[in-house]
């Protein structure tokens, strides 16, 4: 299964793609200089596989190219930003 995360800034949120087709997605919202990540969701037949994982991976890599720094409201990418402190540097206050 091919496997990518691409920015669709039209509807302000990060797709996991599977194959092409839209498989997750992390919703976000910008609010006082920063990315706020408001919700986050893998497709149930997909759960269990590590996507929401690399959902998360590929939408912080992406703020960080840019510069941005992030707010984890989700509740997902919270824990995932928890257990890895390698992104602690672009989360906000």
């Amino acid at each position: 299964m091919d496997v990518t995360v691409q920015d669709n800034p039209g509807r302000n949120r990060f797709e996991l793609l599977l194959d092409g087709e839209v498989g997750g997605f992390a919703d976000y919202r910008r609010r006082d200089g920063a990315v706020v990540v408001v919700h986050s969701e893998v497709d149930p037949a997909h759960r269990g596989k590590g996507l929401g994982g690399e959902l998360a991976r590929g939408t912080l890599d992406a703020f960080r190219e840019r510069g941005e720094k992030v707010v984890p409201a989700c509740a997902f990418f919270a824990r995932y930003v928890a257990d890895h402190p390698e992104y602690g540097d672009i989360v906000a206050g």
